[in-house]
């Protein structure tokens, strides 16, 4: 009997276009300004658009991947788990979930299981992660369901930002709340809500004291030594200096750094870094 193909699939706010240990696909958002478009996928030259961004004073916007997209990521699985950005920012959780409805239609027995992360970036990786765990235990398709959903409960996302513009630009925050961000050297650190929304927590003088602020609200959360992902955009040096400090006090926790693809570099900005990381329970 032939086994089973799995697959994951994400919408490319998890900063991933390859995926090592499972078969794996992105569906690409796009970042769209007056004068260019941008496609989130392997091919984009993220420094660039960072550069074009930074220049660019006109209003900004995204867009998720359609239904089509999410079919072609599904490819001739017979069982897909499909990871989305928050469904307060995008709408890349309703395309998906009409993709699944037509894709178990067309192909009679083959199941499809959307997930809304609530979240973006690194806490997708975390998510991403443990998919392939589970398809490395070999668990049935309505256990992993449910225990996926279940890890989601115990993940959380903390964010660094220096600059809001193209937050404000897409019409996420307030032209005055990110007014401030640009102020004296001031670093807003927040969090993704329990309903996947962009909740604020800090505004710290300086870099070294937001990130001191990320580790103190990661302890307030329920970090106790798991696994972080840290997604930074052209801040390597700010991101290895938060995982030392992580280090400092979770000797065991695993830590490791990556660099920032396209959407989340464009909620980002230059200087920005995203935390994923697990919560005591998982």
């Amino acid at each position: 009997m032939e086994a089973l193909k799995r697959k994951i699939v994400a919408d490319s706010s998890c900063d991933m276009t390859s995926f090592a240990e499972a078969d794996f696909a992105a569906a690409p958002l796009k970042i769209i300004t007056n004068v260019k478009e941008y496609v989130d996928d392997a091919g984009l030259d993220v420094a660039a658009m960072v550069s074009d961004l930074k220049e660019y004073n006109g209003r900004s916007s995204t867009s998720c991947p359609n239904t089509q997209d999410w079919l072609d990521a599904f490819g001739d699985a017979d069982e897909v788990f499909c990871v989305t950005i928050t469904s307060n920012l995008s709408g890349a959780y309703n395309a998906a979930v009409t993709a699944k409805e037509a894709y178990e239609a067309a192909h009679p027995g083959k199941k499809v299981c959307v997930l809304d992360s609530l979240s973006t970036g690194p806490e997708m990786v975390l998510i991403i992660e443990k998919l392939a765990e589970m398809f490395r235990e070999n668990m049935a398709y309505d256990a992993i369901c449910q225990k996926i959903s279940q890890y989601t409960k115990h993940t959380g996302l903390l964010f660094m930002l220096e600059s809001m513009t193209n937050l404000a630009n897409n019409g996420r925050v307030s032209p005055v709340v990110a007014k401030v961000a640009g102020l004296l050297g001031i670093r807003v650190v927040g969090k993704a809500s329990d309903v996947g929304t962009l909740e604020q927590l800090n505004k710290c003088r300086g870099e070294n004291r937001a990130l001191d602020a990320i580790v103190n609200h990661l302890k307030e959360l329920g970090f106790n030594g798991g696994k972080i992902r840290i997604g930074h955009c052209f801040n390597l040096k700010a991101a290895t200096t938060l995982k030392n400090r992580i280090l400092a006090t979770y000797e065991k926790a695993k830590v490791t750094i990556y660099e920032c693809r396209g959407l989340c570099s464009f909620y980002a900005e230059k200087g920005g870094l995203l935390v994923g990381f697990e919560k005591a329970g998982c």
